[in-house]
Formats: C-alpha cells, sequence, structure tokens
C-alpha cells in the first residue's frame, strides 16, 4: 500500500537547535533514506522554508495569491515521500526511526495514498 509521510517540524523550535545536533541528525537522515530505500517509491522532496512560501486561495472575487502559508498552524510541512510498504503498521514502523523525532517539535504525518480513482467515477 502506498502512503505519503510528511515530515513536519516548528520553525522556533526549529532554530533553537544547536548546529552541531542539526548536522549530526541530517546525516543520518541521508542514511535513513539510504536503509529503506527499498519501500521508498519516489525520490522525494525537502522543501525550502515556510518563509518561500506562496499561496492560491478563494477570494471574494476569485483566486488570490498571498505571501506564505495557507495554514495557521505552529507546524510546517519541510518534505515528503511516498512510501510503499504492505500496511499502516509497516508504515509506523519505518517512521518511528526517523532520526529527527529526537528533536523537539518535529512529527511526521503518515497519508494513505488514493491510487484508484474508479470509486470517484459515477
Amino acid at each position: 500500500m502506498k502512503y505519503v509521510i510528511m515530515f513536519t517540524s516548528t520553525p522556533e523550535l526549529d532554530a533553537a537547535v544547536p548546529p552541531e545536533r542539526a548536522q549530526e541528525v541530517y546525516g543520518r537522515i541521508y542514511e535513513w533514506f539510504g536503509t529503506h530505500a527499498d519501500k521508498i517509491d519516489d525520490s522525494g522532496a525537502e522543501l525550502h522554508p515556510v518563509t518561500t512560501a506562496t499561496t492560491v486561495r478563494s477570494g471574494d472575487d476569485g483566486p488570490v495569491v498571498v505571501d506564505g502559508p495557507f495554514s495557521e498552524a505552529k507546524e510546517v510541512i519541510g518534505g515528503f515521500s511516498v512510501i510503499d510498504v504492505p500496511d499502516l503498521d509497516a508504515a509506523i514502523a519505518m517512521v518511528k526511526t526517523w532520526p529527527s523525532l529526537e528533536l523537539p517539535g518535529v512529527s511526521v504525518e503518515i497519508r494513505p495514498m488514493v491510487v484508484d480513482y474508479s470509486q470517484f467515477e459515477q
């Protein structure tokens, strides 16, 4: 089953991590991707900081373009990947080993992917 895993963090807490510690964890992230390469179904992507975001949203007179993310959440998505594993338990087991989970404010959201669009046909 395919899942999208989204790596989130809290920018204020990220900024408080000593640079040496952040670099050490980042090195283990590369190892994590290598260890799980057989389950990763895409190359994934690390995203630029949320301060570079642009959002298009609905406005009274049609779509409106605004700087920044649409969400008012404190957490931001820093990257994502698609994994292909037998089930949610396998996805959870894999994600529990994400090195950045040792840092405050970090989480990984797991969502099943829609791969069969026939359910939406009428």
